[in-house]
């Protein structure tokens, strides 16, 4: 008589094996192998799922491949050209010498470019974006390309759907990818009017019955619109009348407190490469090539809009290495003064926390505005945990309290400004693809930290003084959520 218990133990014992020798193979980082280790011996069968679906490592195992560029050859092309163009503005730009680290560093890990013929406009909330939004995709000519975490069939939602259908009768050529877990409410009939007005519309990383665990954490967080090669929007606000502070006045919801950012100039192009190469790995029929994307959507800049240096830092399971936790790391040990740093997330990681401490630690004015009531406890009570090692290190915490902040900024010396879609979290660094803009230039600096210090009037300073009378249930519960930090 067959024992089928027997063998049913015997298969869940190899694949328990074949698990924890993946994690030992997979996992660098020796606290989270062990972690993962006991995750799945302890919690039979619900281990393993939970590893899989969100420990695995997608930039050792490159599942994202299909992009623009495929040809090392052309890369390696392309990164000549990009150093030699950098070297030359370094040249001849001495104020940029400070920040000659975090420059080459971008360059070298993202392939992007130092440009310095932009300009740059800060857009303070929903209120003030989705207008300039409005107008300049009204003035679109040749194309569109739109890439949103958060596309939402609401008022704005509409509204900005109303003159894509316009510009695409009008034969602009429009290009929507929406993320298929953060956009749900557009899936069906908003997507259906866009395609058949003659625009295309792709989900990104579709989710299905049979791929969500695996896809579920791996979300496109970034929030990307490229007008005519020659004009882009980015920062943190999505698509969603809950960002427009003027709707939520008529609709008592809380004031959403973010930040974006409207770029012209030839870093409009480095977001224009990202987004066609986030295009070719959504679609299989409708991708672009190398030679027409130079064709048609890198027009040259004839008259420069400005003269701001900027570059673009973009990462995900997708790349080599996670750019953009390490230009963060890099622009904090460039500060030699001032660190602003606003996000609504703040789950740090062991580098960034010890970076910030350090900077705090050599006498550098250091201040973190945080939601003082986030849209998650489990997250807010994980961000609290690090709270106590921050002001003991001298770190000036800020809780905001006039509404929800959602704007993820760094500001290094009022000169040094990175706006964009990565929180201060994990999952930023390691599980979602994010972008973020990094901006070399004392006027936009200035005008960052005005904007912080104003946050900083509708907030409460905390003390470590007082933070230490929290109960010791509290502090229990604070802990217990940081466990939860690798997927939160």
């Amino acid at each position: 008589m067959i024992n089928w218990l027997l063998i049913a133990q015997g298969i869940y014992l190899t694949i328990l094996v074949a698990t924890m020798i993946r994690i030992i193979y997979d996992t660098t980082v020796p606290s989270k192998t062990f972690a993962y280790l006991m995750l799945v011996v302890i919690l039979p069968v619900v281990g393993i799922v939970f590893y899989y679906a969100v420990g695995t490592n997608m930039r050792k195992r490159r599942l994202y491949a299909d992009k623009l560029i495929g040809d090392g050859k052309v890369r390696q092309k392309l990164m000549a050209e990009a150093e030699r163009h950098t070297g030359g503005l370094l040249a001849t730009r001495q104020e940029l010498g400070p920040y000659k680290k975090l420059i080459n560093l971008m360059q070298h890990t993202n392939l992007n470019p130092l440009t310095a013929d932009n300009s740059v406009d800060i857009l303070v909330n929903g209120e003030h974006k989705f207008p300039r939004v409005k107008e300049m995709l009204r003035r679109a000519e040749h194309h569109i390309h739109i890439e949103y975490y958060r596309f939402e069939d609401d008022l704005v939602g509409r509204g900005l759907e109303e003159i894509l259908l316009e510009r695409a009768r009008a034969g602009v050529k429009i290009r929507l990818i929406y993320d298929d877990f953060g956009s749900r409410s557009i899936r069906h009939k908003m997507a259906h009017r866009l395609r058949e007005a003659g625009a295309e519309v792709m989900p990104y990383y579709r989710m299905t019955a049979t791929t969500f665990l695996s896809r579920f954490n791996y979300r496109n967080h970034r929030k990307v619109i490229v007008i005519d090669g020659h004009t882009a929007f980015v920062g943190g606000i999505n698509v969603s009348e809950a960002y427009d502070n003027e709707i939520g006045k008529n609709k008592n919801t809380p004031f959403w407190r973010d930040t974006h950012m409207m770029v012209k100039g030839s870093a409009v192009h480095q977001l224009q490469y990202l987004f066609l190469n986030d295009w070719n790995f959504c679609t299989k029929d409708q991708k672009v090539s190398l030679e027409e994307a130079r064709q048609h959507y890198f027009p040259e800049i004839t008259k420069p809009p400005g003269n701001i240096a900027m570059q673009i830092a973009a990462s995900g399971p997708d790349s080599k290495a996670p750019a953009i936790l390490y230009s963060i790391l890099q622009a904090i040990d460039l500060a030699e003064e001032e660190l602003l740093i606003t996000t609504p997330y703040f789950i740090p990681g062991q580098s960034l926390m010890d970076n910030i401490c350090i900077a705090a630690g050599t006498g550098l004015d250091v201040r973190l505005m945080v939601p003082r009531k986030g849209d998650s406890k489990v997250v807010s009570k994980a961000a609290a945990s690090y709270y106590q090692r921050l002001l003991e290190a001298g770190v000036r915490i800020f809780e905001y309290e006039k509404g929800f902040v959602h704007a993820k900024t760094l500001v290094v010396d009022r000169a040094l400004s990175i706006v964009g879609t990565a929180n201060l979290d994990i999952r930023s660094f390691d599980l979602n693809f994010e972008v973020n803009a990094i901006v070399y230039d004392q006027t936009t600096g200035s005008q960052m930290a005005a904007t912080f210090f104003d946050d900083a009037e509708e907030a409460t300073e905390l003390t470590l003084e007082e933070w230490m009378k929290r109960g010791k249930l509290t502090r229990f519960i604070e802990k217990l959520a940081r466990l939860m930090s690798p997927v939160l």
